[in-house]
């Protein structure tokens, strides 16, 4: 980098710019309205009801009612049913088997598949998304339900129980009844399902749809890794047979592999033979699936067909009986009858369920808007608050666990033809075949297939592992939060790990502030435009006259920094020659016999006489707001320096720049400038002049030129 020579303008110039006056704007001043008014206007503006209003209300809350009559039948139907039958085809192994990480039975996985499937068609505002059953929400449900499970004193689901211990008298206000372990583990599901779609609605109500924005791709991307490796933990005692319970609290990756590690020697071989050659299967024809997915019209369900091979192997070879394999059991047909939430359960699960409530609502939102993004549409981030809202309030009454959207059936919807959301429909009708007439047929499917299922469609997300590399050129910040969120995720606590990624992004975008540095900028040659002298060859300076930009905002954060910041780079700090000057004042007067007078103004005099220093312009074009620390810390900035006499001015601010500056006191006259008026300028050429006229009318003719 080659340092720019000093910019002297020509007479030529000179005179031109004589006659150039500075950049003047006449800011809009907004009438001052009382609360009262505010008031008043607010509450005619959201309490008022025309025929216009409730019909763009009932609209807005209710989707289908607007697209629904301008459906497109002969161009759109073909692919809403293809892409609604291949992903109910695909919900219905995938309902039965996230079931168990939900540590529900299988019946409430296809419950659940179908009721949200319809309710988001008539309330989501996305055409593509595929609502349902989602594996790090169904072990977030499942870690709930095992600790309540515990707590209410039910034995560990492979325990032997007595008839006294495997069951509890529930009464909750609606219904007093003998309920035994699976009876009151949904009753805790639903009751977490409740409580996580009332907050999702609340948040909806009060228009917070915009915290989504806190929730980086790559905190959400380190959430659900972190939380696969759990689910894949989970999942192992099921592959060799084993029946130990699920671990509770932190660490339980660690637990869950000492358990499993320990009981080795009780693994069912029918279990592990079961498991390695239904993997064998699936894993090579999903990579399959996976690469010619441009070439075939629909991905090929090798899940269904391994479904259907296992459970028929199964019923046949008496694996149950025979040689003790864990098979999903008795499965009914229909629905039960509506059930009201267990209300007493509420407080011991509330905080469980916000966090539920925040990380369904991020996925729902970041995938619907990927999407809408793609193929050209828009959608409401607090419709969809609400969508997801009622996909959990109204399933709960019916035994339903916590849904949001899926990637994985989302792509498959997508790529199947999918326009519209009567793809959920048809997904639901076809899960409510089955649920009437097919779900008996799956009593003797072993639960090791359903883990197989589980962890086969993990790859995606342990896959992010392998971008490693290019996530850490691209962006060490991300990385670092992604790392840090998947391994709090998955070694300490999955909750535990969305806060931890929310508070490290936090600290991250604020570190970002504590790194900014002042720069200084010089003038383009034959442009008014001023940039980075050390970035850009070229730049010509101003002598006398220092050109400074700091890229953040200055708070009480960075304040202190910032002024350290300036007065490096300006190789002038009023601190330090204040210092110096008192320093020189005492040897003065150590030195001076007794009687004779000082004359301090020849000390400050000596120390600045060799410094060219005369002013300087601070571009304020990147300072995106300040508060007070800020704004004082610029003031003080401009009274010390005045004291070395050196000119302060501010360029190029924004209008909340410039309101808060007023606010704080920073325009009027303050006392200790020597009656000086701060001058705020629109442009950097117009505040270097200004500093050069009073330089010149100080008789220092050098700084001008």
């Amino acid at each position: 980098m080659t340092d720019a020579d000093d910019f002297c303008p020509t007479a030529e110039d000179g005179a031109e710019s004589d006659q150039q006056h500075p950049l003047i704007l006449q800011r809009v001043q907004e009438e001052p309205k009382s609360w009262q008014t505010v008031a008043s206007n607010r509450l005619k503006k959201n309490c008022s009801c025309t025929p216009k209003k409730a019909k763009s209300k009932i609209l807005g809350f209710v989707p289908i009612v607007k697209w629904l009559p301008r459906y497109q039948l002969k161009e759109w139907i073909l692919g809403d049913v293809m892409s609604g039958l291949i992903v109910g085809i695909l919900l219905v192994p995938q309902s039965i088997a996230y079931s168990l990480l939900a540590s529900q039975d299988p019946i409430y996985g296809l419950y659940t598949s179908f009721f949200a499937s319809i309710i988001y068609a008539f309330l989501g505002t996305s055409r593509h998304i595929s609502v349902g059953i989602f594996g790090v929400l169904c072990l977030l449900v499942g870690q709930v339900v095992d600790r309540e499970l515990a707590l209410a004193g039910y034995l560990p689901e492979n325990s032997i129980l007595s008839s006294n211990d495997s069951s509890i008298l529930l009464g909750n206000g609606s219904f007093g009844m003998d309920c035994d372990r699976s009876c009151y583990a949904i009753t805790v599901g639903a009751t977490v399902t409740f409580t996580a779609g009332v907050y999702q609605v609340l948040m909806g109500i009060f228009q917070v749809g915009f915290v989504s924005v806190y929730l980086s791709d790559s905190l959400l991307s380190g959430f659900a890794t972190g939380a696969s490796l759990t689910i894949l933990t989970s999942q192992f005692k099921y592959l060799l047979g084993l029946k130990i319970p699920r671990a509770q609290g932190w660490f339980t990756l660690f637990k869950t592999w000492y358990s499993v590690l320990s009981n080795l020697q009780n693994t069912n071989v029918c279990d592990l033979v079961t498991s390695l050659v239904c993997l064998m299967i699936l894993l090579p024809t999903k990579e399959l699936n996976d690469r010619f997915k441009a070439k075939l019209k629909a991905p090929i369900p090798f899940e269904l067909f391994v479904v259907v091979i296992a459970t028929l192997a199964s019923h046949f070879g008496n694996f149950n009986i025979d040689y003790g394999s864990g098979v999903a059991g008795t499965i009914p047909t229909g629905f039960l009858p509506p059930q009201m939430p267990l209300w007493s359960l509420i407080p011991n699960v509330a905080v469980d369920a916000f966090s539920i409530a925040i990380v369904g609502f991020a996925i729902t939102v970041s995938l619907s808007e990927m999407f809408a993004k793609k193929h050209g549409y828009t959608v409401d981030a607090n419709q969809e608050m609400y969508a997801i809202g009622f996909c959990n309030i109204l399933p709960s009454f019916f035994r339903c666990f916590t849904t949001s959207a899926a990637l994985t059936k989302t792509l498959v919807k997508e790529s199947t033809g999918c326009q519209t959301q009567i793809s959920g429909i048809i997904s639901a009708l076809l899960l409510l075949l089955v649920l009437l007439v097919i779900a008996p047929l799956f009593y003797s499917l072993q639960k090791c297939v359903l883990a197989v299922i589980i962890l086969v469609n993990l790859r995606g997300a342990l896959r992010k592992f392998l971008d490693l590399p290019s996530m850490w050129r691209a962006n060490r910040v991300d990385t670092a939060i992604w790392l840090v969120t998947m391994a709090t995720s998955a070694l300490v606590n999955t909750e535990l790990g969305l806060l931890v990624g929310v508070l490290v992004s936090a600290l991250c975008v604020l570190a970002r502030t504590q790194q900014a540095k002042v720069l200084k900028l010089g003038r383009a040659s034959n442009r008014e435009y001023y940039e980075d002298v050390s970035s850009y060859r070229g730049l010509q300076t101003h002598p006398g006259v220092a050109v400074f930009r700091y890229d953040a905002p200055i708070y009480y954060a960075n304040q202190s920094l910032f002024k350290k910041s300036l007065y490096k780079s300006a190789g002038l700090d009023p601190l330090r020659e204040k210092s110096r000057a008192m320093k020189f004042k005492r040897k003065k007067k150590q030195d001076v016999p007794e009687g004779k007078p000082t004359h301090e103004h020849e000390a400050g005099a000596t120390l600045m006489e060799n410094k060219s220093l005369r002013g300087v312009v601070i571009d304020g074009s990147s300072i995106s707001f300040l508060d007070t620390a800020g704004v004082n810390a610029l003031k003080e900035v401009r009274k010390d320096y005045a004291e070395l006499g050196v000119s302060v001015v501010l360029a190029q601010c924004n209008t909340s720049v410039l309101d808060s500056l007023q606010r704080g006191g920073y325009h009027p006259k303050a006392e200790g400038d020597g009656g000086e008026e701060a001058v705020i300028f629109y442009t950097i050429e117009d505040a270097v002049r200004y500093v050069q006229s009073l330089s010149a009318a100080n008789g220092d003719q050098d700084s001008k030129c």
